[in-house]
């Protein structure tokens, strides 16, 4: 196809002397050898051209400045907004409640654009004011308030969708930047005044409307779909209309690389809630899927335990007074922090099993020696438990580490954040294309992530094919349990914890990495296995085991700023009985 293209052009490379010239995708000649684009083009020919149908009347002497492919003026907030609309109608494609889009997603985002004025208010701020460069000038190097600046103005000003337009400017507003209002997203200080929205925001907009709507969808359950590209996030910019040209400055604002981590997206939410100032949230209670209750089933089948332990679940959150729907809705003057509700309810799991099972490196095996002697079929055994989800975890990480490794985070239309780089990016991409059809010939596979349905569960369990393992869930809990007084009483007696005082948020924040080598090793295999199941960090996981640890104890923590690192262990009695309650003695 190539020789057909470049027409018997046999002149040889004037770097490397190859023969060996291709056709890139705007008709320009390169070496497939090294690369050296040359000035030849390839020359169309003109199918429909009839000769003597046409004559040339006049000749005119035009300029020879190549002018920039036109679009429309459009601002930020648009290209956000288009943005929002395909992640809302993915998830709608994957089973979320119709009225999310509409209902909830919706009044948010007009919400937003009246709080930040760039809509919905008599008031609004203007975009920006233009100094453009000289039509000759490629660079842009200069800084940016050289490019554009940006004022706020009070009083009659042009409606958000006309502001920024400038009639004697509009016929070279494209050499800035595609967009009219850059500059102001690049400004750290208006971005932080106004409240600016960002491709990280829009994901936190997203939470903020699931938890509205009270879907069974977490944060963790989100940014997984984002990983796993079900929902536009890298790359997000490609499915903007075509008359919304991307060029120069609005590279930095919608090129993505990466997906944010849950602490950062949860923060985003938090200060976006404060922002536009919501009011209390609908209630969670106990039947909606949020709810730690109905969740902690979830995570007890994704982990293969014992639905038998559900039950001592909701008795440690009786007990701690989490069942209640108050602790698990925001409400801006009684609970003004938004919950994290996968990492409260996975902290819950752990604290029942601590409670169990005692994970010290001593009590959970000798319990799991009892239950060996035993040889019941149906008997739960914590160390069976622990050999089957190690091997299930080791398979699954080195799953998630080659998908990574082969998922092509590059986009298919690049963005140049400079007129000069064109030429670098597209030579990039050309290598990048070539070695990669190199790998998928050496590896006979293709390099691309195979597209797998989306699912709430990292693990399957059973007997079919494909299973990571058998099922473990009806097992009993028997030996682990002993019947005194006719009541259910877990044969652990005691239960160990690092220290439960709150240090200064300003000052210290996460002691995971100073206490985890003097932690048990199964507690830290079970922060890791819960961590990888919400993809997040064993120390966010290990800060909210220690708040519902406070909780369950009731102890009145003191302010410091420094970690105690020794641990306690506690006398504790979490019986079945009806209105029962355990005691706690410190040793």
């Amino acid at each position: 196809m190539d020789e057909e293209q470049t027409a018997g052009y046999r002149e040889p490379c004037v770097q490397c002397s190859a023969v060996d010239w291709g056709v890139s995708d705007e008709g320009r000649f390169y070496c497939r050898s090294c690369h050296n684009v040359i000035e030849r083009t390839r020359e169309v020919v003109d199918q429909t051209f009839a000769p003597g149908s046409t004559r040339i009347s006049t000749i005119g002497r035009g300029t020879r400045v190549k002018r920039p492919e036109r679009g429309r003026e459009w601002m930020i907030c648009e290209g956000f907004q288009f943005i929002l609309r395909n992640q809302a109608d993915a998830l709608l494609r994957l089973g979320v409640s119709p009225h999310f889009k509409d209902e909830v997603l919706c009044p948010l985002w007009r919400l937003y654009l009246q709080k930040s004025r760039q809509a919905y208010t008599d008031n609004p701020v203007t975009t920006c004011k233009f100094k453009l460069r000289r039509p000759d000038s490629e660079s842009d190097s200069a800084p940016e308030s050289s490019v554009m600046s940006a004022s706020e103005t009070d009083g009659e000003t042009n409606p958000p969708s006309t502001a920024g337009s400038n009639t004697e400017n509009s016929s070279d507003w494209s050499l800035c930047s595609g967009s009219v209002d850059a500059a102001a997203y690049l400004s750290t200080r208006l971005k932080r005044s106004r409240g600016l929205m960002s491709m990280k925001k829009t994901l936190a907009l997203i939470h903020l409307a699931l938890i509205w709507s009270r879907e069974a969808l977490t944060l963790s359950d989100l940014l997984r779909l984002v990983k796993e590209g079900h929902v536009p996030y890298v790359n997000a910019y490609e499915e903007l209309p075509e008359e919304m040209k991307l060029d120069g400055k609005d590279s930095l604002i919608f090129r993505v690389e990466s997906v944010p981590s849950h602490r950062l997206v949860h923060q985003e939410a938090q200060t976006l809630v404060l922002f536009l100032q919501l009011p209390a949230f609908p209630p969670i209670s106990r039947q909606s899927l949020l709810h730690p209750a109905l969740l902690s089933l979830r995570y007890l089948t994704d982990a293969n335990l014992p639905d038998e332990l559900h039950l001592w679940v909701c008795r440690l959150m009786a007990r701690a007074g989490m069942a209640d729907q108050t602790l698990h809705t925001f409400e801006p003057s009684s609970h003004p922090v938004l919950p994290r509700y996968d990492l409260q309810t996975a902290a819950i799991v752990i604290v029942t099993l601590k409670l169990l099972f005692g994970l010290d490196d001593h009590s959970e095996w000798d319990l799991s020696n009892e239950a060996g002697e035993q040889d019941e079929p149906d008997m739960f055994n914590l160390r069976r438990w622990y050999r089957l989800l190690q091997a299930a975890l080791l398979r699954a990480q080195q799953r998630r580490d080659q998908d990574i490794a082969r998922k092509r985070w590059k986009a298919k239309k690049p963005l140049y954040p400079t007129r000069k780089a064109k030429w670098t990016v597209m030579k990039k991409k050309r290598v990048a294309e070539q070695v990669q059809i190199c790998f998928e010939r050496l590896s006979s596979r293709p390099a691309g992530v195979q597209r797998v349905g989306p699912s709430s569960f990292r693990f399957c369990w059973g007997v079919e094919d494909g299973a990571d393992g058998p099922s473990l869930h009806q097992k009993k809990l028997d030996r682990v349990l002993t019947l005194k007084h006719d009541v259910l009483t877990p044969s652990n007696t005691t239960y160990w914890h690092p220290a439960l005082r709150l240090c200064e948020p300003r000052k210290c924040r996460s002691h995971y990495l100073e206490v985890e080598p003097t932690l048990p090793r199964t507690f830290v295999w079970l922060l890791q296995l819960f961590s990888f199941l919400l993809d997040v960090k064993p120390a966010d996981v290990y800060e909210e085991v220690l708040r519902v640890e406070r909780r369950v104890f009731n102890r009145k923590t003191q302010q410091t700023g420094h970690p105690a690192r020794r641990t306690t262990r506690t006398r504790t009695s979490l019986r079945t009985q009806r209105r029962g309650r355990g005691t706690a003695e410190t040793k």
